[in-house]
């Protein structure tokens, strides 16, 4: 087995992958969110129609390690960072960072001046890391639970 993580743009064959990792991330990490937070979340696996075609029409990147993926993250045209999840026993790696430098390379590449984010309780230290800066605190409701998070920005230098 290799150490070695690749970092690839993800295509619609990944998509099933992807929605598992977001599942594995949600319900397996350690989280800042109670059990019933994380049901209401993602009660399972993403995969189907809607999720294919939300999907459908970002860029989205992928990290593999022997051909098992790690963790993705995705751009939403023009400047919205949709996803980032990461599966457990990559968290900490720096896995987060080479996928958001791969996301702000094509942010740049493709004009834009800023990046946004809603980002979970989880995932705002990582960004913040990258630059991210808090503009709003924000709870949002899903399936009847309250969940916390952080709207985000940060600009781009071309």
């Amino acid at each position: 087995m290799s150490d070695i993580v690749t970092i690839r743009r993800a295509a619609p064959a990944d998509f099933t992958a992807l929605g598992e990792i977001m599942f594995d991330a949600v319900h397996n990490a350690p989280s800042r969110y109670t059990p019933q937070q994380r049901q209401a979340w993602v009660p399972e696996p993403r995969r189907g129609d809607d999720w294919n075609t939300r999907l459908a029409g970002q860029v989205i990147f992928i990290a593999e390690q022997d051909g098992h993926a790690a963790g993705f993250m995705s751009l939403a045209p023009p400047d919205y960072v949709d996803f980032a999840y990461i599966r457990p026993g990559f968290q900490g790696s720096g896995l987060f960072r080479r996928l958001y430098a791969a996301i702000e390379e094509v942010a740049i590449e493709t004009g834009q001046t800023r990046l946004t984010v809603h980002a979970s309780l989880m995932a705002q230290p990582a960004f913040s890391a990258m630059g991210f800066e808090i503009t709003q605190p924000e709870t949002v409701e899903v399936r009847g639970e309250r969940l916390d998070r952080f709207a985000m920005e940060k600009p781009l230098k071309g």
